[in-house]
């Protein structure tokens, strides 16, 4: 996906989503991605006259899919062909095609395509779509966070997570909460010598104060200030072990006591 081409724009739903549009530049077709509320969808397409022709799923709950079957409704009604991709292996009713992990989708009368990443953890079927320099990643990464482990295990969490922070350091991160001031406020309390992390906290308070997204972040900043991307940090270790009052002895054990940290932080 390349920024001249496309627009990206959030979609504000309930308290802290983002749904995400899709727009090549020279289009009135979109794609939406986790549209868990459909009146909001609706209400821009409607506004802008836009297209839907395409929805990302990338997992079952419903502040993710609650809308898609409102959406399919209102395409149906326009004759617009709708194609729903997303994780069957997730349970999801309303999804026209499986987004295979491994696999790549093609989106319909544009140049954008997707690689599906594997995500479990935060669900069994949770999944991300990579483009070139984007990831969406649903609720697996956020600024400053991780995801909830659900139904998965902390081992599929922390691969996950480990896929992810492999991608390269300029992926863009679109993830699907405003979480980030929450996140902030554990990391600082487990790393809080990290001056990028502190840099950061400053950055985010402004941006929040004036109603403006903290989302996209980026591989780059994560790594920089995620403690969850960090768990080989010196600090994170020591405050970690002094938490759960055990060593821990490798970067996986670190994350899956920092996670049950977050849980109850």
């Amino acid at each position: 996906m390349k920024s001249l081409q496309y627009d990206i724009l959030p979609i504000r739903a309930f308290n802290d989503n983002y749904i995400w549009l899709i727009k090549p530049s020279a289009s009135q077709y979109i794609t939406l991605v986790d549209p868990g509320d459909a009146n909001v969808c609706l209400q821009y397409i409607e506004e802008n006259k836009l297209i839907l022709h395409t929805i990302l799923i990338t997992h079952h709950h419903n502040d993710h899919i609650g809308g898609v079957d409102k959406l399919k409704d209102y395409c149906k009604s326009k004759n617009w062909p709708l194609t729903v991709y997303g994780p069957l292996s997730d349970n999801i009713h309303c999804v026209t095609v499986d987004a295979i992990a491994g696999g790549i989708i093609n989106i319909k009368d544009t140049s954008l395509s997707f690689n599906v990443l594997a995500l479990p953890g935060h669900t069994h079927g949770h999944i991300a779509y990579v483009s070139d320099n984007e990831v969406f990643c649903g609720d697996t990464l956020f600024s400053g966070g991780c995801g909830r482990i659900f139904e998965g295990t902390p081992t599929q969490m922390f691969n996950s997570l480990s896929k992810l922070a492999s991608l390269p350091t300029s992926t863009k991160v679109y993830c699907a909460h405003e979480y980030t001031i929450a996140n902030l406020a554990f990391a600082k309390e487990v790393n809080n010598s990290n001056r990028h992390l502190i840099n950061y906290i400053d950055e985010v308070k402004s941006l929040r104060e004036q109603g403006k997204p903290t989302i996209p972040t980026s591989i780059e900043k994560e790594l920089l200030i995620n403690p969850f991307l960090r768990c080989n940090d010196e600090e994170i270790i020591q405050s970690t072990q002094r938490y759960s009052n055990q060593k821990l002895s490798s970067d996986e054990a670190v994350f899956t006591q920092l996670r049950v940290w977050k849980d109850k932080f």
